[in-house]
């Protein structure tokens, strides 16, 4: 009982740490591009040398997995760019609530991996999704930021949702700390060729969040969810990783001085719910 706590303890520090992650949006004064190469290079960093303490393997065990996880870092790359990009337009409460349409999202693209059809039920709830997603829009033009933000914060929710299925079925025999190693990796590799920022003319300011988006909100909530499976269920991980977006948002209005408005509490609340039950419904169908 005392680990399945200490568990429950840590997967909501590191759910709140991946919270964390989307201030950094607003706080490092650099482009979406350029906060991503350089979070995604401290992380590996990070990574390996956690993985070399702990004397774990760091190699792959198939060549083919090489393949494998360099797609997965470019999906990893480009929805982190699209995840702070789509904030820097709107707000840290608009974004990461588009954001939070993947878990519907993954419900409806993952049966067509088995070549089935999504369910009625789905379907519906993604309407709810969608809906709760359109109330946050102050009016469609994709001249408006905040349109723009959202618009490029549900396809940061789709690369994840394509991440995490292909992660499931051709890359789960890895840890998640062995995993987000070589996605970052490759992240960083592939996003230092359009990168606009040299090193040298960072701030040592930004040089501060960026070791710290890149060590303790990106590498070491990674290491800590990894361990949480082995005394709680996929259900309860599955649920309280919901709390994201009510974290994230608790955070940007103390932090930030952003308050969200009632069309954005209403719509986020369309979206987190939805997201709640379908979750709850999907794993209970896997068990």
């Amino acid at each position: 009982m005392i680990d399945k706590h200490k568990s429950i303890l840590s997967l909501h520090a590191s759910v709140l740490l991946f919270s964390g992650t989307a201030l950094f949006s607003k706080l490092i004064p650099l482009p979406a591009w350029d906060i991503t190469c350089f979070r995604a290079f401290v992380a590996a960093l990070a990574l390996f040398s956690f993985l070399i303490l702990a004397k774990q393997r760091i190699r792959l065990h198939r060549i083919q997995d090489y393949f494998i996880a360099i797609l997965l870092g470019l999906l990893v790359g480009f929805h982190w760019v699209t995840y702070f990009q789509g904030m820097q337009l709107s707000t840290v409460a608009i974004g990461i609530i588009a954001f939070f349409s993947y878990p519907v999202i993954t419900i409806l693209l993952e049966p067509l991996f088995s070549k089935q059809l999504p369910k009625f039920t789905d379907l519906f709830a993604g309407l709810i999704v969608f809906f709760g997603i359109y109330l946050m829009m102050p009016e469609f033009s994709i001249d408006n930021h905040t349109t723009q933000g959202i618009l490029i914060s549900i396809l940061s929710a789709l690369l994840f949702t394509l991440r995490n299925i292909l992660h499931k079925h051709k890359f789960s025999q890895y840890s998640g700390q062995h995993a987000m190693l070589y996605q970052t990796i490759v992240a960083s590799a592939v996003l230092v060729i359009g990168l606009e920022t040299s090193p040298t003319e960072l701030t040592m300011d930004s040089i501060l969040l960026l070791l710290l988006v890149g060590t303790v909100f990106t590498a070491l909530p990674h290491a800590m969810f990894a361990g949480v499976f082995r005394h709680l269920k996929v259900k309860t991980v599955s649920l309280i990783s919901c709390m994201q977006p009510l974290y994230a948002t608790i955070l940007a209005i103390l932090l930030l001085q952003e308050i969200p408005d009632w069309k954005t509490v209403l719509g986020g609340i369309l979206v987190v719910t939805t997201a709640i039950i379908e979750t709850r419904l999907a794993t209970k169908q896997s068990n």
